[in-house]
Order: C-alpha cells, then sequence, then structure tokens
C-alpha cells in the first residue's frame, strides 16, 4: 500500500527497520527503494539545499550514494514521518574512527515541504542517542557554514559546543567555504539530558538547511 503525498507516492510506514523511534518521525537506514523518493524530494528541495549540500538528485548519483552509505566508516539515516513514513531528511555519520579516537564527522539536511516542522530537531536527538548509545561513539563533529543561520541553530539548540573557525575548510559547489567547528562528546550528552527540558515549542520558522561532513564534501 502507498500513500500519496503532493503527487508523490511514498511508502506505507515499516518501523520494524527503524533504528530509533520518536514521537513524530523515526530513524532508518536508506536502500534502493528509496530512489524515485529520495531522487524526487532532493529535486523539490534544489532551491533549501543550494549552496550548502549537494544530495543526488538522479539515478546515477543516488546509486552512487548508496554505494557510500554501505562503507563501514560511514553511516547514513532517513528521517521519517511515523504518520505515514515519508522521508523528511538525512544524516551521516562519516569519516567513523574507532579505537582510540571513536569519534565521526555528522552532516545532515532536510526536505521540501518539511523544513520547518521540528522535525529534523526532533531527527537530531535520536541521531545522537544512536551514536552514544548504540553505536558507542565518544564524540561527533558537525562543521556548518557560519551564513547557514538555521544550522547553527540547531546545533545550539541540541547542546553542540563551538571549537573553532576553518576557512576555506570544504569545497562545496565549486567554491572553498568557510566553516565553524560544531561538536559533542558522550559526556556532553549526559549532561545535557540530566537537565530538565524547557517545553518545545513545536514549529520553528526555518528549518537547518545543511551542516557539512568532511568525509564526503557534499554539504555544508
Amino acid at each position: 500500500m502507498r500513500f500519496y503525498e503532493a503527487g508523490l507516492a511514498v511508502r506505507k510506514p515499516d518501523r520494524t527497520r527503524a533504528l530509533e523511534v520518536g514521537e513524530r518521525v523515526y530513524l532508518r537506514e536508506p536502500s534502493n527503494r528509496d530512489q524515485a523518493e529520495i531522487v524526487a524530494r532532493n529535486t523539490a528541495s534544489l532551491a533549501l539545499h543550494r549552496g550548502w549540500v549537494t544530495p543526488p538528485t538522479d539515478a546515477r548519483t543516488f546509486a552512487e550514494w548508496m554505494v557510500r552509505c554501505r562503507q563501514p566508516n560511514l553511516q547514513c539515516f532517513l528521517v521519517c514521518r511515523i504518520d505515514d513514513g515519508a522521508i523528511a531528511g538525512v544524516f551521516t555519520l562519516s569519516q567513523i574512527v574507532r579505537r582510540l579516537f571513536q569519534s565521526a564527522y555528522l552532516g545532515y539536511y532536510a526536505e521540501h515541504p518539511f523544513a520547518g516542522q521540528g522535525y529534523m530537531a526532533e531527527g537530531m536527538q535520536l541521531v545522537l542517542r544512536h551514536t552514544f548509545i548504540t553505536m558507542k561513539l565518544h564524540r561527533v563533529e558537525a562543521n556548518v557554514q557560519p551564513e547557514n543561520a538555521a544550522s547553527i541553530a540547531l546545533v545550539k539548540r541540541s547542546g553542540f559546543r563551538l571549537e573553532g573557525f576553518s576557512p576555506r575548510y570544504l569545497k562545496i559547489a565549486g567554491r572553498w567555504r568557510d566553516h565553524q567547528r560544531w561538536a559533542m562528546t558522550i559526556d556532553d550528552w549526559r549532561r545535557l539530558r540530566r537537565r530538565p527540558r524547557a517545553p518545545s515549542p513545536g514549529r520553528g520558522p526555518r528549518s537547518p538547511r545543511a551542516s557539512s561532513s568532511p568525509g564526503r564534501r557534499r554539504s555544508g
């Protein structure tokens, strides 16, 4: 059975494959069956993504993306709505290094028409829980262009701390771009979980557009 939303066929939500489940969204890994929806959503999100990220928008780039997602040092997550299974955004953990480092880089982007509805904020909490509890990583770093106010607001709200500034850090859409480096350790995450939570505003005025992942050099 399929749901139809904005003219796009969306598979019925299947939470049996969920890695983490929240109130409105759940996380799962992408599969080849997601090609049509992901390509369509990324194509519809060109204006939203421009200058920040260059996700797959055709069969060839989707296939290349899936190959990268299956690499042992990279983990891809789809943020799916519980109501209908629609893909609202994407998170990636790249350059996952084990042993003494136990660290990774975090990248993400929202999909149109779901930007600004709080799905990525909830998705971020699920990704962090999976990163620190299931994957047992110690540290995660998100690199964000200084002009990307919405993405910076998300890492701030999620409890990341600003560690530094890297000029001309990543080449995105043909240009070397400056980035801020935001990070969180499992100790930070545990402290944040012990704090009383303020009531959630539900919907935000804008959605995080993208943060960078040096291992993939696609987002900003």
